[in-house]
């Protein structure tokens, strides 16, 4: 509905749309601005022309379009046949003749006020021809009344052909209406069409909407969606009780650097470009970033990930943010390495003190030239007993999480030519060539026993996996103040993906597992961790079947007497 129509329907009190009313309504409204225009032009009249009332057809031209009027609002139309009611506007054109030719060129242009039964009947649906025909030939009628009644004298062609203008203009009028009328209905309809659409499309949408608030309120993860500028648009109720936990007291609109979140030591709180709604306002995704929620005494400990949200320009559109509860993982991980701690431990004094009597049982038998099966099985225990030493060792120092370092001056070749005489009882018997290609002398400042440590890992790991022989190369050499050494196999080698997770603790390959070769999956991580521990690296490179290649660089330092 038009402005104007609203405020021609509110001046009468009517606020509902024009074609809701009922047809009586309707009929009532459309006579009206006949009868305004009509009443105006007789206020005028009186002023200035009062002898026009002196007339008697146009006096007759009043009544008949008040009793019109008043038929107009007495009749129920919507109780008659639909189309009854243009009885109303034919009657409007007899008013009009009498008005018209009453005035007898008093008021000039009264025939102009065809135009409010021309429209009337043009812009109702009952039938655009009819509406047509009536709209030339009403008003032909109207201006010819003189000449059918014979009351103008005699008729010639002129007569009849100088009024045409007002049915002509009529007729243009009552096309131009019903076109537009016609206009208006199809764009009506459009927009009805369209607005069920929406209606339907923004029904489906917060279904939609409720769904995806009852999933994300389902799972027990805490999920916070934040717009171009960080504010929080939406959270899941785990998101807004993990929020309540990290708010400090007497704070009611919090800001994310206003919340309790704490670094890995508990005690220190994160910056705040470190925190998650920070890091995500900065357009890339991340992940697994853990942190400590909550107040110190009551934290909770959170994995973090945050994925950007993008226009359809590329542009920084936001971000979702998800807060994972991992303090029972904690909890557990820090139960399961105090567990390994305390039987390596409670296992290390015994296996000491089992490893002493046997070396003395051995040297025992070898004054006595004990003969026989003893001695054999002497060194088999022993053996397996040093084996499950080290075993605890590493137990030990996965469980701890630190490397214990003892600088000293050492020779890194020294400890590459010891480590190659300790494994060469293992090599021969799987068949495979120990190769030193280190130099005499390589002097560097370490701790001598975690270097040993990890070269005995990397040759018993480059033994182990290379069941049907082959070579074991160890090198050394010195690149400006580092110290570099690579121990290579032709062994059976690892994937992509294997490569990726070796130094994971615990982890082994499934060639690995499906071959049966023994180990825990520990000597990688424990020598990643003593390479780190001394400022250096460890990396891998290997194909699957031809073999792998561990390369170590440390800090040579200076050599000097502690």
């Amino acid at each position: 509905m038009s402005r104007l129509s609203r405020s021609t329907l509110g001046f009468f009190g009517i606020t509902s749309q024009f074609h809701e009313l009922p047809l009586r309504y309707r009929t009532a409204l459309s006579q009206a601005p006949l009868v305004i225009v009509v009443g105006l032009i007789c206020a005028v009249a009186a002023w200035q022309l009062p002898e026009i009332f002196q007339r008697q057809e146009f006096v007759s031209g009043l009544i008949t379009l008040a009793v019109v009027t008043a038929v107009c609002i007495a009749v129920p139309w919507n109780r008659l046949w639909y189309p009854s009611y243009w009885i109303i506007p034919l009657l409007d054109f007899v008013a009009i003749a009498q008005l018209q030719h009453g005035s007898n060129g008093i008021l000039t242009g009264l025939s102009l006020l065809h135009v409010f039964p021309v429209f009337w009947i043009s812009w109702s649906r009952v039938s655009p021809a009819s509406a047509r025909v009536l709209s030339f030939f009403c008003p032909l009628l109207s201006v010819w009344h003189p000449f059918i009644l014979g009351t103008g004298g005699p008729v010639s062609g002129a007569d009849l052909s100088a009024p045409l203008l007002v049915p002509l203009v009529s007729l243009g009028v009552a096309v131009t209406v019903s076109v537009l009328r016609e206009d208006i209905r199809s764009q009506r309809e459009t927009l009805e069409n369209k607005d069920r659409l929406l209606e339907a499309a923004l029904a489906e949408s917060k279904r939609q909407s409720q769904r995806l608030d009852g999933v994300l309120n389902a799972i027990d993860v805490g999920v916070l969606l934040v717009d171009e500028d960080g504010i929080p648009r939406h959270m899941n109720r785990r998101q807004r009780l993990l929020q309540e936990r990290a708010l400090p007291a007497g704070i009611t609109r919090p800001h994310e650097r206003d919340l309790l979140l704490y670094t890995l030591d508990r005690t220190t709180l994160m910056p705040f470009e470190q925190r998650p709604v920070a890091r995500a306002l900065l357009g890339s995704d991340f992940h697994d970033v853990p942190l400590w929620l909550g107040p110190p005494g009551n934290q909770m400990a959170m994995n973090t990930s945050g994925a950007v949200l993008r226009n359809d320009d590329g542009g920084f559109n936001g971000a979702v943010i998800v807060f994972s509860d991992i303090t029972a993982l904690v909890g557990a991980l820090a139960a399961k390495d105090d567990f390994v701690a305390s039987v390596s431990h409670e296992l290390r004094t015994p296996l000491t003190s089992i490893i002493g009597y046997l070396d003395l049982a051995l040297d025992e038998a070898e004054e006595t030239q004990l003969q026989g099966p003893i001695p054999g099985s002497l060194r088999v225990a022993l053996r397996n007993s040093e084996r499950l030493l080290r075993l605890v060792s590493d137990l030990l120092t996965a469980a701890s999480g630190t490397v214990q370092l003892e600088y000293r001056p050492m020779c890194l070749a020294d400890v590459i030519t010891t480590s190659l005489r300790t494994a060469e009882t293992r090599a021969r018997k799987a068949g495979v060539d120990l190769v030193n290609e280190a130099p005499t002398e390589l002097p560097m400042h370490a701790d001598p026993h975690r270097i040993a440590q990890v070269l005995d890992n990397l040759l018993s790991n480059a033994i182990k996996y290379s069941p049907d022989g082959g070579t074991v190369t160890v090198s050394a050499w010195r690149e400006a103040d580092r110290a570099v050494f690579r121990v290579a196999d032709t062994g059976m080698g690892m994937s992509a993906v294997d490569v990726e997770d070796v130094f994971e603790k615990f982890f082994r390959t499934g060639t690995v597992r499906q071959a049966g070769i023994p180990g825990v999956g520990l000597g990688m991580a424990i020598s990643k961790d003593i390479a780190e521990a001394h400022g250096g690296s460890i990396r891998v490179e290997s194909t699957l079947g031809h073999g792998t290649a561990f390369t170590v660089e440390l800090p040579a330092g200076v050599p000097a007497v502690v």
